[in-house]
């Protein structure tokens, strides 16, 4: 017996509170990581849910644009088209906010030329785009590029949509 006391009495065993240090810095180095990847998946995020946003923006337009009376296509339905563009991405808090200038309008011949909206002159098809639309990726998540600086070039985002024109009344 005696020996078995003298053999693991000489062992020095740690109390449980020297590890917390060791603990502390190996989360230190974790949370890091693991904040990148929250702030990189809601900036993707944010970017995914414009396009989404945009998208169904031009779809309602141009949904509304492909029956708009012939004799007023050029006069009250690119206004009322490109309106319904800044309402829907206004309703879904798109940042910077859209502006007329963003918003295209466009009538198309057969061959999906742009022939010009003309009041009284049913077009065949038409088309509404968004242009000129950036959304920063960097203000959430900071990308490094290959010489190690940090890049925050942003993403061009220019959603259409191409309808036929429905009332050839």
């Amino acid at each position: 017996m005696k020996a078995w006391q003298t053999k693991y009495a000489s062992r020095q065993v740690l109390k449980p509170c020297a590890q917390t240090g060791a603990v502390a810095v190996e989360m230190a180095l974790v949370i890091v990581v693991l904040l990148l990847m929250v702030a990189g998946t809601i900036g993707f995020g944010r970017a995914f849910w414009y396009a989404d946003a945009l998208t169904k923006a031009t779809r309602d337009s141009a949904r509304l644009f492909s029956t708009w009376n012939v004799s007023e296509i050029n006069s009250t339905g690119v206004a009322a088209a490109q309106t319904i563009v800044i309402n829907s991405a206004t309703a879904a808090n798109i940042s910077p906010s859209l502006v007329m200038g963003n918003v295209l309008v466009e009538c198309l011949d057969s061959s999906f030329s742009s022939a010009g909206c003309t009041d009284g002159k049913a077009p065949i098809n038409i088309r509404v785009s968004i242009t000129g639309f950036t959304v920063s990726l960097g203000s959430w998540f900071p990308f490094i590029n290959t010489t190690g600086s940090i890049n925050y070039s942003p993403v061009s985002l220019s959603p259409h949509t191409t309808m036929r024109y429905m009332n050839n009344l």
